[in-house]
């Protein structure tokens, strides 16, 4: 999709899927294809093999999926290009959504900081999970606090310390633009649940 399209279609939120390809390999891009989807796939220098069924499905978004292949082998070499192209890509659409996706727990304080800096990005283990959110707006609140409490499960030793952190983590969560009011009913009922426990400004977890 061009600058031009994506401007004349500004009514619908962008989001940006950025797949580490080394370390999570989705058989299929289909639940992507109804969305304001750009799908970028990071490809790490050594491999060689990618699926003629995952190619064919890159295709399928014409300019709007692309492929990355990283520059040397170095450990964290793939995930200093993902943070490279977030940043980058922020800057250009600061409203656009980022969806990491990897089982890589080593993006999470990225995560976590680009959240303090108001960047809207998640890290997801699974495309399934994207989809997910498209069905958010109709979720109790009681679905919507399990389903956070498996992310920060899932989170480990990413997950936010900061009330404000963890609010924009919901909120990524959710791909929605939830009221400061139902953000901070949602905190409280995590609160009350004893989930977590904020001391001095930083917020612990009972998970």
């Amino acid at each position: 999709m061009s600058e031009e399209k994506c401007e004349a279609n500004s009514t619908e939120t962008l989001h940006y899927v950025l797949i580490d390809f080394e370390n999570t390999q989705p058989n299929s891009l289909e639940i992507l294809r109804k969305g304001n989807f750009r799908v970028i796939v990071f490809v790490g220098a050594t491999q060689k093999k990618i699926s003629i069924e995952f190619v064919q499905a890159m295709q399928e978004f014409g300019d709007d999926g692309k492929y990355i292949t990283i520059s040397g082998a170095g450990t964290n070499a793939l995930d200093f290009h993902i943070a490279y192209y977030i940043g980058e890509l922020a800057s250009k659409h600061p409203q656009a959504y980022f969806h990491i996706i990897s089982h890589d727990t080593g993006f999470d304080p990225l995560v976590e900081h680009l959240q303090s800096r108001n960047i809207r990005v998640a890290r997801r283990q699974e495309l399934s999970a994207v989809r997910s959110l498209k069905l958010s707006v109709g979720l109790t609140n009681k679905e919507k606090i399990d389903a956070i409490v498996k992310n920060l499960k899932g989170r480990k030793q990413g997950r936010p310390r900061r009330v404000r952190t963890l609010a924009n983590t919901i909120n990524s969560l959710f791909a929605e633009d939830l009221s400061g009011p139902q953000l901070d009913s949602l905190i409280a009922e995590l609160r009350r649940q004893k989930v977590i426990k904020e001391v001095d400004g930083k917020i612990s977890y009972n998970l």
